[in-house]
């Protein structure tokens, strides 16, 4: 069994690395944006598909080492 601080802190270091990476790629093609006069809309689709698949990965393999 996994440590509750051990798996904290992995949670932890997880999301500073989606973070940093959501910071450094930006907009990704597929992420829908729309500006007119002073109204903007920004929806993250591909990021959100990315970070999903990034986040089922992680508890896919968290749950094979249990």
């Amino acid at each position: 069994m996994i440590n509750p601080g051990k798996l904290i802190i992995l949670i932890g270091v997880v999301i500073i690395i989606i973070g940093l990476f959501i910071t450094v790629i930006g907009k990704l093609p597929g992420d829908i944006s729309f500006k007119k006069g002073n109204v903007s809309f920004y929806f993250p689709i591909m990021t959100s598909i990315i970070v999903s698949v990034i986040l089922s990965l992680i508890l896919f393999l968290l749950s094979k080492f249990r």
